[in-house]
């Protein structure tokens, strides 16, 4: 058996064409032509999955614990999150609870507790909804707000689906 000679001469190694100019701008332009098409598409994608988002989020929610809120004064309410969407939590002057979703059925605008006008008033277009029954009283709501369930324990309130 003879060894290689490494010092003669080797055939040649196949060499790869050089990029041309036009190769070039096309792959450019695929890649350009990609990366917008994601900015439009994911957007619309965001778009179109959120209310199923959404209810998956409601569905998977139950309760909400809410620690220290059966300290709320009398005739005061408080803002919390239930599912990811705002909600109300009321302490009505004889000494009931009331939860509520905070979101108004107009146009889903963030409700608010009016201590003056003791009603749940909506800033976007006037809407007033009745604070122990979250039934809409004027303005154009179309619907009720949804009610919850609202448990007062010694530290907390827990909130839970009506």
């Amino acid at each position: 058996m003879t060894k290689p000679d490494l010092l003669a001469p080797q055939p040649p190694a196949e060499t790869v064409p050089p990029l041309s100019r036009r190769k070039f701008v096309k792959a450019g332009m695929a890649v350009a032509g990609a990366a917008y098409a994601a900015a439009l598409g994911y957007p619309l994608y965001r778009y179109l999955a959120t209310p199923a988002e959404h209810a998956d989020a409601l569905a998977a929610v139950k309760e909400v614990t809410l620690a220290e809120a059966d300290k709320l004064p009398r005739e005061s309410a408080m803002l919390f999150k239930f599912a990811g969407r705002p909600a109300l939590l009321l302490h009505h002057a004889d000494d009931t609870w009331t939860a509520l979703t905070a979101v108004c059925t107009h146009l889903g605008c963030t409700v608010q507790f009016d201590k003056d006008r003791k009603a749940i008033y909506c800033a976007c277009h006037g809407g007033l909804y009745d604070p122990k029954t979250g039934a809409n009283i004027s303005g154009p709501p179309p619907k009720p707000l949804l009610n919850y369930k609202a448990q007062v324990l010694p530290g907390k309130v827990v909130v839970s689906r009506a």
